[in-house]
């Protein structure tokens, strides 16, 4: 499947008394709300985003998106087109921090602990190492 830099969906905004909740009518399970049409917008992109991304790792097929004058609205709503670079969320999703619990024995945990250890980035240079994916 090929990736795309950058995706542009039309989105539906829902104007209601407690908010603004987002669809996107060519990727169902797609959604999200806001306050403001702004903060609204905003998490319309990152859904997107996340979606969009999800879809890609899972090979998945994205459709093309439907033009925004062919899309049914009901009282209340507003299309809009939203779109992402997905460059820049594909980096900011694959570096993002994952917690993992670990288990070391007690004196090499108080030996660390006396040379402030910043354990994360010890077992990050490590597996980097162990990986072979340190540039040299």
């Amino acid at each position: 499947m090929l990736k795309k830099d950058i995706y542009i969906f039309p989105a539906i905004l829902s104007f209601d008394e407690d908010g603004i909740s987002v669809e996107f009518p060519d990727l169902p399970g797609c959604l999200t709300c806001g306050n403001s049409t702004e903060e609204a917008i905003n998490r319309a992109k990152e859904a997107l985003g996340l979606h969009l991304y999800s879809m890609e790792e899972d090979n998945e097929f994205i459709p093309d998106p439907t033009d925004i004058k062919d899309l049914y609205l009901d009282k209340g709503q507003i299309p809009i087109l939203i779109d992402v670079i997905m460059p820049i969320h594909r980096k900011a999703i694959e570096n993002q921090a994952v917690k993992k619990t670990l288990t070391i024995p007690q004196w090499l945990n108080k030996e660390a602990m006396k040379h402030d250890v910043n354990f994360s980035q010890i077992l990050q240079d490590a597996l980097k190492d162990h990986l072979g994916l340190n540039k040299h």
